[in-house]
């Protein structure tokens, strides 16, 4: 299900970003990246530094096996992020 407010209601600069990264990719933005900007101080700033604890952390695997880790699941969910 995907909710509507997260494609048009941005708030301005929110939407100035989300225009200039379709203008400069030349496709759709993802929906992940809306999903961001949408809420950042709810959503944007607490997923990125849980991304970043979790991609860049200490961990037994190294930063390239997590990042296969990463495209191999977003491959097997049809996901071009």
């Amino acid at each position: 299900m995907r909710l509507g407010v997260v494609d048009r209601g941005h708030r301005l600069p929110q939407r100035l970003k989300l225009l200039l990264i379709r203008l400069v990719g030349r496709r759709r933005v993802p929906d992940v990246v809306k999903t961001l900007l949408y809420r950042p101080e709810f959503f944007g700033q607490p997923m990125c530094a849980w991304t970043q604890a979790v991609m860049r952390g200490p961990s037994e695997w190294s930063v390239g096996e997590r990042e296969l880790f990463a495209a191999f699941t977003s491959r097997l969910n049809q996901c071009v992020f």
